[in-house]
């Protein structure tokens, strides 16, 4: 009779102490991290402000990775974001919180009578969209005009802000970000040497750069830069609004930029 088999020997299980060392060790770097975050948060690390998420945004301050996720931080929060907007270049005033009709209406918001430069009639912008404004007039519209035209923009041409109304103005659609003054409409540019740039008419594919000896080549290299400073200062406001549209868009905006601040992010 032969013998019954030995029970099979069963897997080792881990020594405990190195289930215990796997765990802290894998808590390390992410204790560091928080505790790192909370210095930074408390201000009892001291770096400076371009370095450190949490420190205000500043309109001047040059653009650096940070630049966005400041700008968010201060729109998310009404004090915070009147604090950042007091640095602007811009002559406005608070305006009382409404509701004007079905999800119609304004929150933390002012009336501007100019930002850095002239803009015609008056215009309500929430707080976060003015911010917005302000760091694309700060950090892209000046400096495009100067690469492109060597001249300076002296006054915006606007189609308007506020409006309580569905999204191209039609029945069945959801509210634009008009009806919350989170959006503006910009029509065209106006230099300090006179002339007018118009998205309806500038904003063109860019042509070749026409042969010095063409008697039409002063016009059309001055329709290109034209049509360049256009695109610098739309591609620009990406970096600064969440959607930003065009004429490339759709035809509802051949004449016009769209600019605003919103639930979605686009750049088209």
């Amino acid at each position: 009779m032969s013998n019954p088999s030995p029970n099979p020997t069963p897997n080792p299980s881990p020594a405990p102490h190195r289930s215990i060392i796997g765990r802290v060790l894998w808590l390390v770097p992410v204790l560091a991290a928080m505790g790192l975050a909370w210095a930074l948060w408390s201000g009892r690390l001291r770096v400076p402000e371009a370095w450190n998420p949490w420190a205000p945004l500043r309109i001047d301050a040059p653009p650096d990775l940070l630049t966005r996720f400041k700008l968010d931080r201060a729109v998310a929060d009404r004090v915070a974001c009147q604090a950042a907007l007091a640095q602007a270049d811009m002559r406005l005033s608070p305006v009382d919180d409404r509701v004007t009709g079905e999800h119609c209406g304004f929150a933390n918001a002012v009336r501007i009578q100019r930002t850095s430069v002239a803009v015609g009639s008056d215009f309500t912008l929430s707080c976060r969209t003015a911010l917005s404004l302000a760091m694309w007039e700060r950090h892209v519209l000046q400096q495009a005009a100067q690469a492109n035209l060597a001249s300076r923009v002296v006054r915006i041409e606007h189609l308007g802000s506020y409006a309580c109304r569905n999204l191209y103005g039609e029945q069945g659609r959801r509210r634009s970000q008009h009806a919350t003054a989170d959006a503006l409409d910009v029509a065209g540019f106006v230099l300090d040497d006179g002339r007018r740039v118009r998205v309806v008419s500038d904003w063109r594919s860019l042509p070749t750069t026409p042969d010095a000896a063409d008697a039409d080549a002063s016009g059309a290299q001055r329709d290109a830069d034209e049509a360049r400073f256009l695109r610098a200062v739309h591609d620009g406001a990406c970096d600064y609004f969440d959607v930003v549209l065009g004429p490339d868009y759709n035809r509802a905006h051949a004449d016009h930029f769209h600019f605003d601040r919103g639930a979605y992010r686009a750049c088209r």
